[in-house]
């Protein structure tokens, strides 16, 4: 492996020009085929194999078009305090309101609250549903703006008037701010790192490029594969960060090659063989992972992991050829100012505090080891209590529309009219056997056993497809949609449907936005062992061949898990617990998103074990040629410390920059990678990984020699290649000449 990519590397950096118009032809063919391409189709979120999905399925079979993903919007009119929205001059404004709501050309129907009963029961609060013939997406300026102007004619009689549904989401999403944050400080934390411009500036080009040829590439594919508009977001995030770590961590070796006195050429090939090694295996993890989201189950998913997965192959292969290719072109602008006046490069410095940190530990690795354990168990702990749900409108800002809207709808109907869950009744085999009147008892005879279950406040009357043989209404709980007691009516209802369909010959499912959240929370959490199991596991063999040890994996391993838990459990005291969510500007708390813990365990997983293969390679790599267990331990540290430091940094930076979004679910996933990468990086690969090997000593690299002959040797130390380098060297080509003088 290493004695290859130090020929990739010297051939990039002689071939510079060709494999410079090879990466922009490239960008070029699939920047073209992304402005050519077809949009990409919205899918909608689905999950096979649960009772929500085989329900919606069964109501786009017997209700053809009737449930269609058309934009809504649910329009909340509050009369002033002490008065009712009945009043004469309130009912003349909402009716006003509601005619100019169906005045649009994409407006399917606007329906008047009082003609539908939708006025509560004191008579304070009306709502008005709005329905679209397009998807949110596909609203026009023109639309949003008429329900817009359409909401402030409404408040000037006098009413309190709010609107939510999906006609309100402006698609905004993680980005934007948060990304150019995150890459200017990035910048600033490369810059300070390598006290030069050029070192700081490499890593960003190349991860940029990189993202644009996969974010070009999916949008290529989007139209053929099926890809949704939210496929790239994970492609992008982890494009950019190990676009960055990876470039950094070649353009590091580089230096330090050319430190010890190596031509342009020989430097830059000694590092990609080296460096480039762990760039290889670290990415070959971080794929193992996201292509470990198909184990999920949900095609959305699975799309994102695959894409993204795509993305860092283009981020190794970047690293491997286009960053050796630009140190040809500029082999001395990446190195320090001082050294480049000088005309000579020093070597770096025998003691930093890489090293001062590492003889720390080694003096006392057990407290060390019991310290960083213990924290990260006590962090944990909240982790236990871990309650999974997809937060809605109830989570966000009460500043937003939607959010006053919600708790409108709340005060006025109750806690349970924001989730309805919706119970699809298949009579289709009792209706062919005795006829529509028995199809029709029998709807009648489950809507008044559910209607008499504890929790429910009402039911709606049902309403039949053309055929007669199916049926749906809406049962409305007592409780609020993320309430525990709402799950537990859920599973009270299914359990009673046995005996329901032997007395009446009909079989019926329990759906809707409520019942959908917490059947996919429920298949996450029995989907977050099997992931673990096959993302761990694949990794520790693949650990097992680039450290050729059996603990190092284990420990390497361990530690991830130590780091994810800790994480989650954070996240848990504070968005679940609402420990110190007013300082991250979390108003409201409640369940944490379904979908959370898998995004930690994928995306963190990756890049836990970049900073493991990095870090510890070094480490490998000065045992490999003779040091001692501890002196390998400060060797490894004094090389890799300082750019892991700067990786470790540079994401969380990226991660953290998503806090400051007004939505709680972004906030939740910024603040969950911000504090996984923080406590994987500095307590687990910097305490307490050299806190264990120095407990283990040479039992750390220890191996069974069947297991030995059996993996495959892979020379990721560049054993061979440091061999070679220390043979005399030949005369520099005319490459290397051409290159000292630019």
């Amino acid at each position: 492996m290493a004695e290859f990519l130090y020929r990739v590397g010297r051939l990039a950096f002689r071939r510079r020009w060709y494999v410079a118009l090879v990466w922009a032809a490239v960008l070029a063919a699939v920047g073209l085929g992304a402005l050519k391409a077809p949009g990409a189709a919205d899918e909608g979120f689905s999950m096979p194999g649960i009772e929500s999905q085989k329900a919606f399925d069964l109501m786009d079979e017997r209700f053809p078009g009737a449930t269609a993903d058309g934009a809504t919007a649910r329009v909340v009119f509050v009369a002033p305090k002490g008065e009712k929205v009945t009043a004469a001059d309130h009912r003349k404004a909402v009716e006003s309101a509601v005619a100019d709501l169906a005045d649009g050309s994409q407006v399917a129907s606007a329906v008047d609250p009082f003609q539908a009963k939708a006025v509560s029961k004191d008579g304070t609060t009306a709502y008005a549903t709005v329905t679209y013939k397009v998807a949110s997406n596909d609203l026009t300026d023109a639309s949003k703006s008429q329900l817009v102007n359409a909401l402030d004619q409404a408040r000037d009689t006098g009413l309190t008037v709010e609107a939510g549904g999906t006609a309100m989401d402006d698609g905004a999403g993680a980005g934007g701010s948060a990304e150019v944050i995150g890459i200017a400080i990035a910048a600033v934390v490369l810059l300070v790192t390598f006290g030069s411009l050029a070192a700081a500036g490499l890593p960003l080009l190349t991860a940029i490029l990189g993202v644009g040829v996969s974010m070009a590439t999916i949008l290529t594919l989007a139209h053929p594969l099926g890809l949704s508009t939210t496929t790239g977001t994970l492609a992008m995030m982890l494009g950019l960060a190990v676009g960055i770590d990876y470039a950094l961590f070649v353009v590091s070796r580089y230096r330090e090659e050319r430190a010890k006195g190596r031509e342009p050429g020989e430097a830059t090939a000694l590092a990609v063989g080296t460096a480039g090694s762990a760039v290889v295996f670290a990415g070959l993890t971080v794929v193992i992972a996201l292509a470990g989201l198909t184990v999920v189950g949900i095609p959305m998913l699975t799309k994102m992991g695959l894409a993204a997965a795509g993305a860092v192959v283009v981020g190794v292969l970047i690293a491997l050829t286009l960053v050796p290719a630009f140190l040809g072109f500029w082999p001395n602008a990446v190195l320090r100012r001082k050294d480049r006046k000088r005309g000579r490069i020093e070597e770096e410095a025998k003691d930093n505090g890489g090293t001062r940190w590492a003889r720390f530990v080694l003096r006392r690795p057990l407290p060390v080891l019991i310290l960083g354990v213990v924290g990260l168990g006590a962090l944990g702990v909240p982790m236990t209590s871990l309650q999974l749900g997809m937060p809605g409108d109830e989570a966000k800002s009460t500043s937003t529309t939607e959010r006053r809207a919600y708790d409108a709808l709340a005060q006025g109907f109750g806690p349970g009219f924001n989730g309805p869950l919706t119970v699809v009744v298949d009579a289709k085999d009792d209706a062919d056997a005795k006829g529509d009147t028995d199809a029709k008892a029998a709807v009648s005879t489950i809507s008044r056993k559910i209607g008499a279950t504890e929790g429910v406040v009402s039911v709606s009357p049902a309403r039949f497809n053309k055929a007669g043989d199916t049926a749906v209404f809406s049962v409305v709980p007592s409780t609020a949609p993320t309430s525990e007691k709402t799950k537990d009516l859920v599973t009270t209802i299914r359990d009673a449907r046995p005996a329901l369909e032997s007395g009446t010959g009909a079989t019926f499912e329990v759906t809707g936005s409520t019942a959908m959240n917490i059947d996919i929370a429920d298949k996450v959490q029995s989907a977050l062992v099997p992931y673990l199991i096959v993302v761990v596991g694949l990794a520790i063999v693949l650990l097992l061949v680039v450290f050729r040890s059996l603990l190092v994996p284990l420990k390497a391993a361990l530690g991830f898990l130590l780091s994810v838990l800790a994480s989650l459990g954070a996240v848990v005291m504070v968005f679940q617990e609402g420990h110190g969510a007013s300082l991250l500007g979390v108003e409201t708390t409640g369940p944490i998103m379904s979908l959370m813990p898998i995004f930690l365990v994928g995306i963190v997983f990756g890049l836990a074990m970049d900073y493991e293969v990095f870090l510890v390679s070094r480490m490998r790599e000065a045992y490999v040629h003779g040091e001692t267990p501890a002196q390998a331990v400060t060797s490894g540290f004094r090389h890799s410390a300082r750019v892991v430091v700067a990786a470790a940094l540079i994401m969380i930076a990226v991660f953290a920059g998503f806090i400051g979004e007004s939505d709680s679910m972004i906030k939740m996933i910024g603040f969950g990678l911000a504090s996984a990468v923080l406590l994987d990086a500095f307590v687990v690969r910097m305490a307490i990984v050299p806190a264990v090997l120095a407990l283990l000593g040479d039992k750390a690299w220890w191996l069974p020699a069947w297991l030995d002959r059996i993996l495959p040797r892979v020379d990721v130390e560049g054993e061979a290649l440091t061999r070679a380098a220390d043979t005399p060297a030949p005369a520099p080509t005319p490459a290397d000449q051409e290159a000292v003088r630019v």
